[in-house]
């Protein structure tokens, strides 16, 4: 099949050797030079290989690299043991307890080091009562650890000091392809780790590749099994989703499939409000934005804009039922993080910085006397800012309020004067003067 695709590409056949199960791509094929390698990670499968180790640049970087796209890091198999690779490298130190690794630092640069591992049998795995395997990390060859890996696209095996690529399961076909295609089983993967349906959603809509049918045909009456995954993990892969830089893909992608429900449970409910829908799509549209751009983002603030349209129905039901507004907003905040959390284990690291971008929305329209001088003097003001944009945008408040903070932030002293309303702040509260005891009254003279 290898030789096939290569003959029907180049018009002649380019030597493909086999070694053991492995296909063996050489560089006149795939065009993979050592130099897009790390410094790192090039030292580190140097250092192995001299010390008489095998050593590979493995999954996501392999894969990125055959698709002209730049890795966001460059992780390492071995046959070493994690102490065999600790005593290899001199700033080097092994993490993990379950499932150890370890951590080889250059400079700024921290390459990820993992022994092969052996893909376990279903009648050998400890597993719960779905399927979900509770243990897995026994050493093994390199043939077994490409076997567990999950899509064939992250199997591959890439050799600096020859620039080949061992490759198990046709893993240079599918991507040559542009497919997305589970290794082994789908549903028996999806039952051993039921992240890997998320994980097929979001590198399908990442990469721009076509799922497998095979892969996705399982995945709309497997999704319950979401619910079995600990909060966290769900969390973390939720996170990977998010800051992408293909998030709006990814999340219309999960909606088609359904599983949206077993991601973040409330995205169903906000969805259906056409406000909230179109908010939480420019707030996406905007993360995936500045991700291109190579500009800094925030969780707290996408976690923000996910919610809001839920905190802010809470608020107007609690003020409908007679609250005050502020103390009606901290409770709707509380109400709609908490069951959030109950759902997807969002950190409570992100509950400051979320709770002070939903406070200060209210505070952008008063524009009299002193307020928005103070709100322009807050460190989380821009963030806030950014919010309000995004709210313009959505049709949930007037384009003119978000143009009138746009000029009042860059403007002059003077021009700020001329810009501010008329003070709406309510009748101001006398101050009451310090008054004598009844007592120290009676004794003062009488004329």
């Amino acid at each position: 099949m290898i030789k096939r695709l290569i003959k029907r590409v180049f018009g002649k056949t380019v030597p493909v050797r086999v070694a053991g199960a492995a296909h063996v791509i050489p560089f006149e094929l795939h065009k993979v030079s050592r130099d897009g390698i790390s410094y790192g990670a090039r030292r580190v499968t140097d250092g192995l290989q001299a010390a008489g180790f095998k050593a590979f640049v493995v999954g996501g970087a392999v894969r990125d690299l055959l698709l002209d796209r730049q890795p966001k890091d460059f992780d390492v198999a071995t046959d070493a043991t994690p102490e065999e690779v600790k005593r290899v490298f001199r700033r080097a130190r092994i993490i993990g307890r379950r499932f150890r690794l370890v951590h080889v630092m250059f400079g700024e640069e921290t390459v990820e080091v993992s022994t092969f591992r052996r893909a376990i049998d279903a009648e050998d795995a400890e597993t719960d009562e779905h399927g979900r395997i509770l243990r897995d990390n026994e050493f093994g060859d390199q043939e077994q650890d490409a076997a567990r890996r999950d899509f064939t696209a992250n199997g591959l095996f890439y050799d600096p000091a020859t620039q080949e690529i061992f490759d198990y399961h046709h893993g240079y076909e599918d991507i040559r392809a542009n497919t997305l295609r589970m290794i082994g089983d789908p549903e028996v993967r999806y039952r051993e780790d039921p992240v890997r349906m998320l994980r097929a959603v979001r590198l399908s809509a990442k990469l721009g590749m076509k799922l497998d049918p095979a892969t996705a045909a399982p995945i709309s009456k497997m999704k319950e099994l979401l619910s079995n995954v600990p909060e966290a993990r769900l969390f973390d892969e939720m996170l990977k989703l998010l800051l992408s830089g293909q998030a709006l893909p990814c999340i219309k992608k999960l909606r088609a499939m359904e599983l949206h429900h077993g991601m973040l449970p409330m995205l169903d409910v906000i969805l259906e409000q056409p406000m909230g829908e179109k908010f939480v799509m420019l707030a996406l549209q905007n993360t995936d934005q500045r991700i291109a751009e190579e500009k800094p983002t925030s969780p707290a603030f996408l976690f923000a804009a996910l919610l809001w349209h839920e905190v802010l129905a809470a608020w107007k039901a609690r003020q409908d039922a007679g609250e005050r507004p502020v103390g009606a907003m901290h409770a709707a905040m509380d109400e709609v993080l908490d069951r959030q959390r109950a759902q997807l284990a969002i950190p409570r690291r992100y509950d400051t910085v979320m709770k002070e971008l939903w406070l200060l929305q209210p505070r952008f329209e008063q524009r009299g006397g002193q307020r928005p001088l103070r709100l322009l003097a807050l460190p989380r003001f821009r963030a806030a800012y950014d919010f309000l944009l995004l709210r313009c945008q959505s049709g949930e408040v007037d384009a003119e309020l978000g143009a009138w903070w746009e000029e009042f932030q860059h403007a002059s002293d003077e021009r700020r004067n001329e810009m501010l309303l008329p003070d709406s702040g309510g009748p101001k509260k006398r101050r009451r003067r310090n008054k004598k005891p009844a007592a120290a009254q009676a004794e003062l003279p009488i004329d």
